[in-house]
């Protein structure tokens, strides 16, 4: 927590100095007031996805306040920064925690912070290149925030972490290609502030807890003149946990405590992958637990019909899904939007498959002397899982796809995923009903069989829905509502009802000369 409070005070050092070096910048600002209720454990799935995990309980009444000065891509020298700030109460859900002088599992209440900063940040450019400090969120570069299920290895669900970043500024051209091939790449180290909320949610029975770990992220894409009819778009994404403390308990008694290197070596291996040495926190592969991703998209414009996008994101976790050996796993979509206000303005249908995962078991040496596979195992693939980290969520809610179902669900304390052999496909779209109200609709149904290393012997299934009204008079200038109704049906997330309303006011000042 002192390292990101640190981050936060260089932020706000450098958002300062900047504003008051410079001559008058436009500031944008925003305030909002959200209440959700309904019936379940949790808010139903489509309101708490795809928000960075601010809204996730049964009920809430939560106020949000945030401003940004945007860089401008057209200067060689711009500098940018921003700040989110949310306050307000939510309800409570019983965690079980193992009491080992009662030898039993007894439930405890939590809710989520009465206040946190989301968001806070700087940025600098300079030519094609920008460096941020701070918690900033990400988009995606593949698939559409309002309307897909998610990206699978950083949608935007959760909490962005604080640390430092750098990369080009959007898609910048190659030289030598005479405009006709452009590239976007970006490499990050943060720190997550979960530290607490895994130490409260853990059960503190079996398995372990990894607190104070390390976070990297790297992507680059490569794709054709977007000012063409077809724009193809090639690339790949990479994060990695790494670091930390790792507690293991069995029975309730702490049996193992390992601190992982922080170091020169461990940094580097975090950008390439390799081995874990000396590291038993996952010496056996490479060190750190490890996301990523094959994108690819194609998108074709036309002035009548408008943009029509195929996309499709390869999950990948080592070796095996790397080299493609995981089937159709992934991430499969179409998108279509039109080139003018309508009735049915966009729509996307997505089908995700995690259910081959490279095969099933293929035991190497090091785990099992018998085998006479040499190397590195393939297979058992576990996606978001790892037998060393808690899991790729902040706060029980996945970094990568909310298709998965999220471990904020497990109640009995349990820090991983437990359905990640899952299929399902998801439907959304969007529209204006007149100049003043838009909609949006979202649906989904997926399956999941448990993990392979916990498979059920029966699936699961979740039906989820979501209609969204958002309203922006005319005669009430700034002001625009919003209003939700979803619902989950169904044993993967429980049965769960609610409503959303919320009021937004927005707008911009001047500061400086």
């Amino acid at each position: 927590m002192k390292s990101i409070i640190k981050y936060l005070l260089v932020c706000l050092a450098m958002m300062a100095t900047t504003t008051g070096a410079f001559a008058e910048v436009e500031v944008d600002y925003e305030s909002s007031f959200t209440a959700n209720f309904g019936k379940g454990d949790l808010a139903p799935y489509y309101i708490m996805s795809n928000r960075g995990g601010t809204i996730t309980q049964q009920y809430g009444a939560l106020v949000n306040a945030a401003l940004k000065h945007q860089i401008d891509t057209t200067e060689r020298f711009s500098y940018g920064f921003g700040a989110e700030l949310w306050a307000g109460l939510s309800s409570a859900l019983p965690y079980e925690k193992y009491h080992l002088d009662k030898d039993a599992f007894i439930p405890h209440d939590e809710r989520p912070a009465y206040c946190w900063v989301q968001q806070l940040y700087a940025d600098v450019k300079y030519r094609s290149l920008f460096a941020t400090i701070g918690a900033k969120a990400r988009r995606s570069e593949v698939v559409d925030a309002e309307l897909s299920s998610g990206d699978l290895v950083m949608s935007g669900n959760a909490r962005p972490g604080a640390g430092v970043a750098a990369g080009f500024i959007n898609y910048q051209t190659i030289p030598y290609t005479k405009g006709w091939l452009q590239i976007s790449g970006e490499i990050s180290y943060e720190r997550f502030s979960d530290g607490d909320w895994l130490k409260n949610h853990y059960n503190y029975y079996n398995n372990s807890l990894t607190t104070g770990y390390w976070f990297h992220y790297k992507q680059m894409h490569l794709r054709t003149r977007p000012d063409q009819p077809v724009v193809v778009t090639i690339g790949a994404q990479a994060a990695t946990q790494f670091a930390g403390t790792w507690n293991t308990y069995e029975n309730g008694v702490l049996t193992k405590s390992l601190k992982m290197p922080a170091n020169f070596k461990s940094f580097f291996r975090a950008i390439v992958a390799g081995s874990g040495g000396n590291n038993l926190g996952d010496q056996l592969y490479v060190e750190g637990n490890h996301v990523g991703s094959w994108d690819v998209m194609v998108e074709y414009k036309h002035s009548s019909i408008g943009k029509m996008r195929a996309y499709h994101q390869t999950i990948w976790e080592d070796g095996s899904g790397i080299g493609l050996q995981n089937g159709f796993d992934g991430l499969w979509g179409i998108e279509w939007k039109s080139p003018e206000k309508a009735i049915v303005s966009g729509a996307v249908l997505e089908y995700l498959d995690f259910t081959n995962q490279s095969g099933r078991i293929h035991f190497s040496k090091e785990m099992e002397a018998a085998s006479s596979i040499q190397g590195e195992a393939t297979g058992f693939d576990n996606y978001y899982n790892n037998y060393c980290y808690n899991g790729y969520h902040n706060r029980g809610m996945s970094i990568g796809s909310p298709f998965v179902r999220g471990v904020i669900y497990n109640t009995d304390g349990y820090l991983r995923y437990t359905d990640n052999l899952l299929r399902g496909f998801h439907i959304g779209l969007k529209g204006d009903v007149n100049d003043e109200i838009d909609y949006r609709l979202l649906f989904s149904y997926r399956k999941g069989w448990g993990t392979a290393e916990m498979p059920r012997q029966k699936g699961v299934s979740a039906t989820c829905f979501l209609l969204e009204a958002n309203v922006r008079p005319h005669w009430l200038r700034n002001f625009d509502f919003r209003m939700q109704f979803a619902f989950d049906r169904g044993s993967l997330l429980g049965n769960n009802t609610g409503w959303l309303v919320s009021m937004r006011y927005n707008g911009n000042f001047n500061i400086g000369k």
